[in-house]
């Protein structure tokens, strides 16, 4: 996370993962009700690395390596 952060520019930063983030946040809060916080918390997170890694995938000006 602390390079994640530290490797983009703020604008970057926004236009890259706020999206997955916001979506990922929104869908734990809504559909994750696991009673425990520490899996709520994997789940958010693995959503949100999956959500992330479809986006970038869609995203036309970034394409996914090979």
């Amino acid at each position: 996370m602390f390079k994640l952060i530290h490797s983009l520019s703020m604008s970057e930063l926004l236009r890259q993962q706020f999206p997955a983030f916001a979506i990922s946040f929104l869908i734990a809060e809504f559909f994750y009700k696991f009673g425990s916080f520490a899996l709520e918390c994997v789940a958010f997170l693995v959503t949100w690395y999956v959500l992330d890694a479809v986006l970038q995938w869609l995203r036309p000006d970034n394409p996914p390596n090979d």
